[in-house]
């Protein structure tokens, strides 16, 4: 873990958990793509940097999620780097206990404050055209998280963040998390039909050819989707709905895994009623999911 790999004559990836970008770019300077996910990352970061004598300028983050932005503090604190992060995802890497108060829905306890899900806060910039290297391009990918981005150096690597994942982690996770499901799908088939030197997905193999690993992870979403269908085919809490993904797909349910597969569970609903799929009756009090019955 945390191997420097260089891909082409500027482009590099540091393999780990959520691989990390390294780009060279004028003199010894060079920039990330994400920092890891949390200060031993950033030490073990700082190390590679330190051995090949080159200066850290800025970190760009893809998202906001803890496993990218956790080096962020420590990386700003030893170089004074500048950090930049896209849109609504910058808010979240400058207050990191937006990540799981959104994910519990109202003040997290203790259990979801840990750094899986809270990464330490630093000062991240807003993410502009600007701001990217010469050369580079940010990727819009919507989906996996609210506006989370992929970059395209300027020696035609694609850093692809968390818009997919590899076909091993899907048969043990089994359902990903997701933030918007049709955003999602609509990213999927973008990345289906790109064109690059090599493809960095964040949790996935390095390759030269990513679609087909794309239409992958569009079946399992519409697998997940099509299983949550045969949970309700008479109105069903929230709760008995979660409940019954978690026994279809042998999962084990914790404090984290309840909050990441149950946002998630939301999302594929609000999906599928959006889609008129599933529809929703309230009784006694409770708001209950219910498979429309297509004739």
């Amino acid at each position: 873990m945390y191997e420097l790999i260089q891909l082409t004559e500027q482009t590099y990836y540091i393999k780990s958990p959520a691989n990390i970008g390294l780009v060279r770019l004028e003199g010894q300077e060079v920039c990330l793509i994400d920092s890891g996910s949390d200060k031993d990352a950033g030490r073990k970061v700082r190390q590679i940097l330190d051995r090949n004598g080159w200066t850290l300028k800025a970190i760009y983050n893809t998202h906001a999620h803890a496993d990218h932005i956790g080096g962020n503090r420590y990386l700003q604190g030893q170089t004074g780097c500048r950090i930049y992060a896209p849109g609504i995802d910058c808010a979240f890497t400058r207050h990191p206990i937006l990540e799981p108060s959104f994910l519990y829905g109202g003040y997290p306890p203790k259990d979801l404050r840990h750094k899986f899900l809270m990464a330490q806060d630093s000062g991240a910039e807003v993410l502009t055209a600007e701001a990217l290297p010469e050369g580079f391009e940010s990727i819009p990918l919507p989906g996996h998280f609210f506006d989370m981005v992929g970059f395209r150096t300027a020696d035609d690597v694609v850093f692809l963040a968390d818009c997919l994942s590899s076909r091993e982690i899907l048969e043990k996770y089994q359902v990903g998390f997701i933030y918007d499901v049709a955003e999602y799908l609509h990213t999927l088939e973008t990345v289906k039909g790109l064109q690059a030197r090599m493809f960095v997905p964040a949790h996935a193999e390095v390759s030269e050819n990513i679609a087909d690993l794309a239409r992958y992870n569009i079946d399992k979403v519409l697998e997940v989707a099509e299983k949550i269908l045969t949970l309700c085919p008479e109105p069903r809490c929230f709760e008995e709905i979660l409940q019954g993904l978690f026994a279809a797909f042998a999962m084990k349910m914790d404090f984290q895994q309840y909050v990441l597969v149950g946002s998630t569970l939301r999302s594929y609903l609000a999906w599928l009623k959006d889609a008129g799929r599933v529809q929703v009756v309230f009784e006694d009090n409770r708001m209950l999911w219910q498979r429309v019955c297509s004739l």
